[in-house]
């Protein structure tokens, strides 16, 4: 089960949820900021319980004064703590001044950084910068920032490894590579994009008692899928069901020399729960495709007249693993486009699609960055450094659903607030994955969900089923090892 909460926030709205609690709660702000120290302590004690000496290096704002409390509650708490700073205690205000007060007031001692951090310290608490840095890290901080990284010990960030901009993710000059963080209030988006989850490391979360009407009237940015999301999505089925009742894809794919994607993606639609499969492959194959998995009913077609009855008795179609861009591919790339079913979209359907543009509101595209950029005719370099803006461009163009894959996979919705996967690992970096996706979503579509929310479940479902089947190990996790995996995960 999951813990974080499903709603992802940007650093304005977080602002705007703590001022509801400060102006119009009457929760002091300095009440708050204890509470995240205390939360902070709590989660580092039990992530890391055999740390009993801490060095925390605080900046300047907030962040710097979650650090002080930090510092003060662990040193309650019986660890030994040392406390460096890169400003002037002097300049603190507000809160973080009330909190560096109350540290030496209870015998704490804060030093200037010099350039070096303690050899035995077990575990560096990072209290440099928040989310709401806007500029590159530079000067003492960047140094600070390196000799965090250089450091044996583990590192537990508060809020947000500094260097990571709380909105995009993206690194701004450097930053600390954290292996837990601990984040406040709301989640940031920049957590979950760009370079965040690389230096993020374990997250936990606390809403600090913030209640709910602190939050009611502010904008979420992303929401992501959580456990009673999918539970709702895929309710148990009824002892009366039968395979008709679950919808019957069609995969089309698999041109010559390619059989391998098409049944990936046609297994994957039956252990996602489709009531039937097809496939409708080059001829060359579809003796092989029955062979290796029985389940798949696979039909050999030369062209458009052999691939039309198919779809007049098919629910929905996942159009695109293993077909290539001959003339064969471009003959059933016009039927399908014309046929207005339901349907999936990936690999060269979609280099297809770019080369002749259309928009349809029943098809979900599943492209990765270099698709995307294919397009959106852009570069890849491009669509990473704004992958939301690239999201928006996608449905812009091509209407329906677009999922642009990747760490931190975004799914675009019928409303305003997009979907973001926070599931799967490096492991998934893997041919075949996106064949699995495809049938996934489009099993997600043949039992009866709405395009966005089939798309969205079907990412979080293909991700989790890769976290599942990398408990072994990322390196060489294979696409079929999801197959297997998925089972347990559609059955919430």
């Amino acid at each position: 089960m999951q813990t974080l909460p499903a709603n992802i926030y940007s650093v304005a709205s977080i602002r705007a949820i703590d001022r509801n609690a400060i102006e119009d709660n009457g929760i002091p702000g300095y009440t708050l900021m204890k509470r995240a120290g205390r939360a902070a302590v709590r989660a580092a004690r039990e992530r890391f319980p055999n740390a009993m000496r801490w060095q925390v290096i605080c900046g300047a704002g907030n962040n710097g004064g979650d650090g002080y409390v930090v510092a003060r509650l662990a040193a309650q708490d019986g660890i030994v703590v040392s406390v460096l700073t890169l400003v002037d205690p002097a300049t603190l205000t507000g809160d973080a001044a009330s909190a560096y007060g109350d540290f030496t007031a209870e015998g704490g001692i804060v030093l200037v950084w010099t350039g070096e951090f303690d050899a035995e310290a077990d575990l560096l608490v990072d209290a440099i910068l928040g989310s709401g840095l806007e500029r590159d890290v530079a000067g003492e901080f960047a140094a600070a920032v390196e000799a965090i990284n250089a450091h044996s010990a583990p590192v537990h960030a508060m809020d947000i490894a500094t260097g990571i901009n709380g909105d995009t993710g993206k690194l701004m000059g450097c930053a600390v590579v954290a292996d837990l963080t601990t984040t406040f209030v709301g989640l940031k988006a920049g957590l979950f994009l760009g370079d965040g989850p690389n230096h993020c490391g374990e997250l936990t979360f606390d809403d600090l008692e913030i209640g709910a009407e602190c939050r009611s009237d502010i904008p979420v940015t992303y929401i992501r899928l959580d456990d009673s999301a999918l539970v709702a999505a895929l309710p148990p089925r009824p002892r009366g069901a039968h395979k008709g009742d679950f919808g019957h894809v069609l995969v089309i794919g698999g041109g010559p020399g390619m059989p391998g994607a098409a049944r990936l993606c046609g297994e994957a639609a039956l252990r996602a729960g489709a009531g039937r499969v097809s496939v409708a492959t080059h001829p060359d194959h579809a003796a092989l495709i029955t062979a290796t998995r029985p389940e798949l009913m696979s039909h050999g077609i030369s062209g458009e007249r052999a691939l039309t009855p198919l779809l007049e008795n098919v629910d929905v179609v996942a159009f695109g693993p293993g077909l290539g861009q001959s003339d064969w591919a471009r003959e059933l790339y016009d039927v399908v486009a014309k046929s207005g079913l339901p349907a999936v979209w990936d690999a060269d359907a979609l280099n297809l699609l770019a080369a002749a543009p259309d928009s349809a509101e029943k098809r979900i595209i599943t492209p990765h960055p270099g698709e995307a950029a294919t397009l959106l005719g852009s570069n890849t370099a491009e669509i990473q450094a704004d992958r939301p803006a690239a999201l928006e461009a996608l449905t812009a163009k091509y209407g329906g659903t677009a999922v642009l894959k990747g760490a931190g996979t975004l799914i675009s919705t019928r409303s305003d607030v997009p979907f973001i996967c926070t599931s799967g690992n490096p492991g998934m970096a893997a041919a075949g994955m996106g064949d699995v996706l495809t049938g996934v979503v489009a099993a997600m579509l043949a039992q009866g969900l709405p395009l966005s929310t089939a798309a969205a479940v079907g990412v979080e479902l293909h991700a989790r089923a890769g976290d599942l089947a990398a408990k072994a190990g990322e390196r060489g996790l294979l696409a079929s090892d999801l197959i297997v995996a998925l089972q347990a995960v559609v059955n919430p």
